[in-house]
Protein backbone atom coordinates (compact mmCIF):
# COMPACT_ATOMS: atom_id res chain seq x y z
CA UNK A 1 0.00 0.00 0.00
CA UNK A 2 1.33 3.11 -0.98
CA UNK A 3 1.56 5.61 1.68
CA UNK A 4 0.06 9.46 1.30
CA UNK A 5 3.62 10.95 1.32
CA UNK A 6 4.87 8.66 -1.38
CA UNK A 7 2.17 9.46 -3.28
CA UNK A 8 2.03 12.73 -3.26
CA UNK A 9 4.90 13.42 -5.94
CA UNK A 10 3.28 10.83 -8.41
CA UNK A 11 0.26 12.86 -8.48
CA UNK A 12 2.28 16.01 -8.63
CA UNK A 13 4.43 14.44 -11.53
CA UNK A 14 1.60 15.06 -14.28
CA UNK A 15 0.81 19.01 -13.05
CA UNK A 16 4.48 19.54 -13.65
CA UNK A 17 4.56 17.89 -17.12
CA UNK A 18 1.59 20.17 -18.15
CA UNK A 19 3.73 23.25 -17.17
CA UNK A 20 3.79 25.29 -20.68
CA UNK A 21 7.07 25.11 -22.79
CA UNK A 22 9.07 28.20 -22.34
CA UNK A 23 12.90 29.42 -24.25
CA UNK A 24 15.53 29.76 -22.03
CA UNK A 25 17.17 32.20 -24.56
CA UNK A 26 16.00 34.01 -27.28
CA UNK A 27 14.04 32.34 -30.15
CA UNK A 28 15.00 33.42 -33.77
CA UNK A 29 12.25 33.83 -36.55
CA UNK A 30 14.30 32.85 -39.87
CA UNK A 31 13.49 34.90 -42.58
CA UNK A 32 14.38 33.38 -46.10
CA UNK A 33 13.77 36.73 -48.00
CA UNK A 34 14.95 40.29 -47.71
CA UNK A 35 14.27 43.08 -45.20
CA UNK A 36 10.87 44.74 -46.04
CA UNK A 37 8.96 42.42 -48.05
CA UNK A 38 6.05 40.23 -47.35
CA UNK A 39 7.64 37.18 -45.26
CA UNK A 40 9.80 39.43 -43.66
CA UNK A 41 5.91 41.51 -42.56
CA UNK A 42 4.93 38.13 -41.51
CA UNK A 43 7.77 37.80 -39.00
CA UNK A 44 7.78 41.28 -37.66
CA UNK A 45 4.18 41.37 -36.45
CA UNK A 46 4.18 38.54 -34.67
CA UNK A 47 7.37 39.57 -32.91
CA UNK A 48 6.50 41.83 -30.34
CA UNK A 49 3.70 39.77 -29.01
CA UNK A 50 5.39 36.44 -29.19
CA UNK A 51 8.67 37.95 -27.21
CA UNK A 52 5.87 39.54 -24.38
CA UNK A 53 4.10 36.24 -24.05
CA UNK A 54 7.29 34.07 -24.15
CA UNK A 55 9.61 36.32 -21.60
CA UNK A 56 12.62 36.21 -24.18
CA UNK A 57 13.97 38.49 -27.18
CA UNK A 58 12.13 37.00 -30.55
CA UNK A 59 14.56 37.73 -33.50
CA UNK A 60 14.38 38.19 -37.16
CA UNK A 61 17.29 37.16 -39.11
CA UNK A 62 17.17 37.21 -42.65
CA UNK A 63 18.95 35.01 -44.75
CA UNK A 64 18.03 35.39 -48.16
CA UNK A 65 18.72 33.19 -51.37
CA UNK A 66 17.34 30.40 -53.73
CA UNK A 67 13.62 31.39 -54.01
CA UNK A 68 13.51 30.72 -49.87
CA UNK A 69 15.51 27.94 -50.13
CA UNK A 70 18.44 28.61 -48.22
CA UNK A 71 17.24 29.98 -44.91
CA UNK A 72 14.95 26.85 -45.09
CA UNK A 73 17.76 24.59 -45.49
CA UNK A 74 19.03 26.48 -42.14
CA UNK A 75 15.81 26.03 -40.31
CA UNK A 76 15.65 22.15 -41.37
CA UNK A 77 19.40 21.85 -39.64
CA UNK A 78 18.58 23.26 -36.58
CA UNK A 79 18.18 22.11 -33.27
CA UNK A 80 14.48 20.71 -33.12
CA UNK A 81 13.68 22.75 -29.55
CA UNK A 82 11.36 25.97 -30.13
CA UNK A 83 14.56 28.32 -30.22
CA UNK A 84 14.90 28.72 -34.57
CA UNK A 85 11.28 28.50 -36.73
CA UNK A 86 10.96 29.81 -40.26
CA UNK A 87 8.38 32.46 -41.39
CA UNK A 88 7.91 30.55 -44.79
CA UNK A 89 5.71 31.92 -48.03
CA UNK A 90 4.12 29.82 -49.60
CA UNK A 91 6.23 29.58 -52.46
CA UNK A 92 8.69 28.17 -50.11
CA UNK A 93 6.32 25.52 -48.82
CA UNK A 94 4.77 24.43 -51.69
CA UNK A 95 6.02 25.58 -55.01
CA UNK A 96 9.72 25.07 -54.58
CA UNK A 97 9.44 21.24 -53.99
CA UNK A 98 7.58 21.04 -57.28
CA UNK A 99 9.48 22.92 -59.37
CA UNK A 100 12.60 22.65 -58.11
CA UNK A 101 15.11 19.54 -58.82
CA UNK A 102 16.65 20.04 -55.30
CA UNK A 103 15.54 22.36 -53.32
CA UNK A 104 17.18 21.22 -50.44
CA UNK A 105 14.72 20.13 -47.91
CA UNK A 106 11.70 17.92 -48.25
CA UNK A 107 8.86 19.96 -46.64
CA UNK A 108 6.56 17.08 -45.04
CA UNK A 109 10.02 15.48 -43.82
CA UNK A 110 11.69 18.42 -42.16
CA UNK A 111 9.16 20.55 -41.08
CA UNK A 112 6.87 20.56 -38.54
CA UNK A 113 3.24 23.34 -38.63
CA UNK A 114 2.76 26.10 -36.19
CA UNK A 115 0.99 28.58 -37.52
CA UNK A 116 -0.23 30.35 -40.62
CA UNK A 117 0.11 34.33 -40.35
CA UNK A 118 -2.00 35.81 -43.13
CA UNK A 119 -2.87 35.42 -46.80
CA UNK A 120 -3.76 37.64 -50.13
CA UNK A 121 -5.66 35.47 -52.69
CA UNK A 122 -4.73 35.93 -56.65
CA UNK A 123 -6.92 37.48 -58.73
CA UNK A 124 -7.77 37.52 -62.35
CA UNK A 125 -7.21 40.73 -63.64
CA UNK A 126 -7.42 42.08 -67.40
CA UNK A 127 -7.11 45.53 -69.02
CA UNK A 128 -10.29 47.73 -69.19
CA UNK A 129 -9.79 47.45 -72.92
CA UNK A 130 -10.59 43.52 -73.20
CA UNK A 131 -14.27 43.21 -73.74
CA UNK A 132 -14.94 40.77 -70.94
CA UNK A 133 -16.52 41.86 -67.58
CA UNK A 134 -17.14 37.63 -65.92
CA UNK A 135 -14.97 34.26 -66.04
CA UNK A 136 -16.68 33.13 -68.57
CA UNK A 137 -16.78 36.18 -71.15
CA UNK A 138 -13.15 36.02 -70.56
CA UNK A 139 -12.89 32.25 -71.34
CA UNK A 140 -14.93 32.80 -74.66
CA UNK A 141 -12.14 35.72 -75.11
CA UNK A 142 -9.74 33.63 -74.95
CA UNK A 143 -10.83 31.07 -77.36
CA UNK A 144 -11.87 33.83 -79.77
CA UNK A 145 -8.63 34.55 -80.04
CA UNK A 146 -6.41 32.88 -82.53
CA UNK A 147 -3.76 30.98 -80.79
CA UNK A 148 -4.82 32.39 -78.08
CA UNK A 149 -3.53 34.91 -75.99
CA UNK A 150 -0.50 36.16 -73.84
CA UNK A 151 -0.33 36.37 -69.78
CA UNK A 152 1.63 38.20 -67.77
CA UNK A 153 3.67 36.01 -65.12
CA UNK A 154 5.57 37.32 -62.03
CA UNK A 155 8.23 34.64 -62.77
CA UNK A 156 8.61 31.07 -63.36
CA UNK A 157 7.07 28.68 -60.98
CA UNK A 158 5.52 31.47 -59.10
CA UNK A 159 1.79 31.49 -57.58
CA UNK A 160 0.75 33.37 -60.21
CA UNK A 161 2.14 31.69 -63.01
CA UNK A 162 0.67 28.28 -61.72
CA UNK A 163 -2.61 30.00 -60.89
CA UNK A 164 -2.80 31.18 -64.94
CA UNK A 165 -1.77 27.83 -65.51
CA UNK A 166 -4.39 26.19 -63.68
CA UNK A 167 -6.94 28.12 -64.52
CA UNK A 168 -5.72 27.65 -68.23
CA UNK A 169 -5.87 23.65 -68.09
CA UNK A 170 -9.59 23.96 -66.54
CA UNK A 171 -10.94 26.07 -68.49
CA UNK A 172 -9.34 24.29 -71.73
CA UNK A 173 -7.96 27.76 -73.37
CA UNK A 174 -4.74 28.75 -74.88
CA UNK A 175 -2.53 31.04 -73.08
CA UNK A 176 1.30 31.73 -72.94
CA UNK A 177 2.99 33.44 -70.22
CA UNK A 178 5.06 36.49 -70.37
CA UNK A 179 7.55 36.59 -67.71
CA UNK A 180 8.57 39.82 -65.56
CA UNK A 181 10.94 40.30 -62.95
CA UNK A 182 8.06 40.11 -59.98
CA UNK A 183 4.74 40.84 -59.21
CA UNK A 184 4.53 44.66 -59.56
CA UNK A 185 6.34 44.54 -62.81
CA UNK A 186 4.06 41.80 -64.46
CA UNK A 187 1.15 44.00 -62.93
CA UNK A 188 2.12 47.53 -64.98
CA UNK A 189 2.51 45.12 -67.73
CA UNK A 190 -1.37 44.78 -68.27
CA UNK A 191 -1.64 48.41 -67.35
CA UNK A 192 0.25 49.67 -70.11
CA UNK A 193 -1.66 46.37 -72.16
CA UNK A 194 1.22 44.89 -73.33
CA UNK A 195 -0.05 41.57 -71.68
CA UNK A 196 -3.59 41.77 -71.88
CA UNK A 197 -4.24 39.45 -68.87
CA UNK A 198 -2.74 37.79 -65.72
CA UNK A 199 -3.86 36.21 -62.39
CA UNK A 200 -1.98 38.41 -60.18
CA UNK A 201 -1.36 39.10 -56.04
CA UNK A 202 -4.68 40.69 -54.93
CA UNK A 203 -2.38 42.96 -52.42
CA UNK A 204 -0.26 43.95 -55.59
CA UNK A 205 -3.27 44.76 -57.92
CA UNK A 206 -5.91 46.37 -55.38
CA UNK A 207 -4.95 49.79 -56.04
CA UNK A 208 -4.69 49.69 -59.50
CA UNK A 209 -8.13 47.97 -59.55
CA UNK A 210 -9.65 50.81 -57.58
CA UNK A 211 -8.08 53.43 -59.89
CA UNK A 212 -9.57 51.55 -62.60
CA UNK A 213 -6.49 50.95 -64.45
CA UNK A 214 -7.40 47.10 -64.18
CA UNK A 215 -10.10 45.07 -64.60
CA UNK A 216 -10.81 42.80 -61.68
CA UNK A 217 -12.39 39.45 -62.96
CA UNK A 218 -12.38 37.14 -60.28
CA UNK A 219 -10.59 36.47 -56.83
CA UNK A 220 -9.05 32.63 -57.21
CA UNK A 221 -9.42 32.33 -53.14
CA UNK A 222 -12.24 30.28 -50.77
CA UNK A 223 -13.79 33.75 -50.16
CA UNK A 224 -14.23 37.45 -51.65
CA UNK A 225 -10.94 39.76 -51.18
CA UNK A 226 -11.45 42.41 -48.17
CA UNK A 227 -9.80 45.02 -50.31
CA UNK A 228 -12.21 43.92 -53.38
CA UNK A 229 -15.70 43.23 -51.73
CA UNK A 230 -17.55 43.56 -55.46
CA UNK A 231 -15.38 40.95 -57.18
CA UNK A 232 -16.69 37.39 -57.13
CA UNK A 233 -14.77 34.30 -56.17
CA UNK A 234 -14.19 31.98 -59.53
CA UNK A 235 -16.16 29.44 -57.17
CA UNK A 236 -19.18 32.06 -57.46
CA UNK A 237 -18.63 32.07 -60.99
CA UNK A 238 -18.49 28.21 -61.27
CA UNK A 239 -14.76 27.18 -61.38
CA UNK A 240 -14.17 26.41 -57.85
CA UNK A 241 -10.82 24.10 -58.28
CA UNK A 242 -9.36 27.56 -59.26
CA UNK A 243 -7.55 28.23 -55.58
CA UNK A 244 -4.52 30.56 -55.87
CA UNK A 245 -2.96 32.90 -53.86
CA UNK A 246 0.29 33.69 -51.39
CA UNK A 247 -0.11 32.95 -47.69
CA UNK A 248 2.96 33.16 -45.01
CA UNK A 249 3.25 30.59 -42.02
CA UNK A 250 5.54 29.56 -39.11
CA UNK A 251 7.02 26.29 -39.27
CA UNK A 252 9.52 24.92 -36.91
CA UNK A 253 12.29 21.82 -37.20
CA UNK A 254 10.25 18.46 -37.82
CA UNK A 255 11.58 16.74 -34.79
CA UNK A 256 10.03 19.53 -32.48
CA UNK A 257 8.54 18.12 -29.31
CA UNK A 258 3.99 18.92 -29.40
CA UNK A 259 4.11 20.77 -26.54
CA UNK A 260 6.52 23.13 -27.66
CA UNK A 261 4.98 23.57 -31.10
CA UNK A 262 1.31 23.93 -29.25
CA UNK A 263 2.82 26.46 -26.86
CA UNK A 264 4.32 28.59 -29.95
CA UNK A 265 0.72 28.33 -31.64
CA UNK A 266 -0.79 29.56 -28.74
CA UNK A 267 1.36 32.36 -28.57
CA UNK A 268 1.43 33.45 -31.79
CA UNK A 269 -2.02 32.80 -32.62
CA UNK A 270 -2.77 35.75 -29.32
CA UNK A 271 -0.35 37.75 -31.25
CA UNK A 272 -1.87 38.05 -34.32
CA UNK A 273 -5.52 38.09 -33.61
CA UNK A 274 -4.70 41.90 -31.40
CA UNK A 275 -6.62 44.18 -33.70
CA UNK A 276 -2.93 46.32 -34.13
CA UNK A 277 -2.19 43.61 -36.37
CA UNK A 278 -4.82 43.15 -37.82
CA UNK A 279 -5.20 46.55 -39.01
CA UNK A 280 -1.66 46.71 -40.05
CA UNK A 281 -1.66 44.02 -42.14
CA UNK A 282 -5.19 45.15 -44.27
CA UNK A 283 -3.68 47.99 -44.62
CA UNK A 284 -1.32 46.64 -47.16
CA UNK A 285 -4.06 44.20 -48.65
CA UNK A 286 -3.45 40.54 -46.39
CA UNK A 287 -5.70 39.32 -43.77
CA UNK A 288 -4.81 37.69 -40.49
CA UNK A 289 -5.46 33.75 -40.94
CA UNK A 290 -4.29 32.41 -37.63
CA UNK A 291 -4.70 28.69 -37.46
CA UNK A 292 -4.58 25.41 -35.77
CA UNK A 293 -1.37 23.18 -36.53
CA UNK A 294 -3.35 20.13 -38.26
CA UNK A 295 -5.07 22.86 -40.21
CA UNK A 296 -1.97 24.49 -41.56
CA UNK A 297 -0.25 20.70 -42.65
CA UNK A 298 -3.68 19.56 -44.52
CA UNK A 299 -3.50 22.81 -46.24
CA UNK A 300 0.46 22.34 -46.70
CA UNK A 301 -0.40 18.82 -48.23
CA UNK A 302 -3.68 20.10 -50.58
CA UNK A 303 -1.30 22.76 -52.35
CA UNK A 304 1.78 20.18 -53.08
CA UNK A 305 -0.66 18.09 -54.47
CA UNK A 306 -2.17 20.39 -56.81
CA UNK A 307 0.61 22.05 -57.41
CA UNK A 308 2.63 18.91 -58.42
CA UNK A 309 -0.57 17.81 -60.52
CA UNK A 310 0.22 21.50 -62.29
CA UNK A 311 3.40 21.33 -63.52
CA UNK A 312 2.92 17.98 -64.60
CA UNK A 313 0.38 18.92 -66.75
CA UNK A 314 1.70 21.91 -68.24
CA UNK A 315 4.76 20.43 -68.67
CA UNK A 316 6.89 22.96 -66.67
CA UNK A 317 10.20 22.33 -66.62
CA UNK A 318 11.72 21.90 -63.43
CA UNK A 319 14.50 24.56 -62.47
Amino acid sequence: MIGRRALMPLLAAPLMAQAPWTPNRPVTLVVPFPPGGPTDLAGRVVQPGMSAALGQPVVVDNRPGATGAIGSRYVAAAAPDGHTLLVAASGTLTINPVVMRAPGYDVERDFAPVTLVMSAPNILVTHPSVPARTVQEVVAWIRGQRGGVNYASSGVGSSEQLGMELFRLRAGVEAQPVIFAGGPAAMQAVVANQVPVAILNGATVSPQVQAGALRAVAVAGPRRFAALPDVPTMAEAGMPEIISGSWTAVVAPAATPAPVLDRLNEVMVAALRTPEVTERLARVGFSVDASGRAELGRLIAAELARWREVVREAGIELV
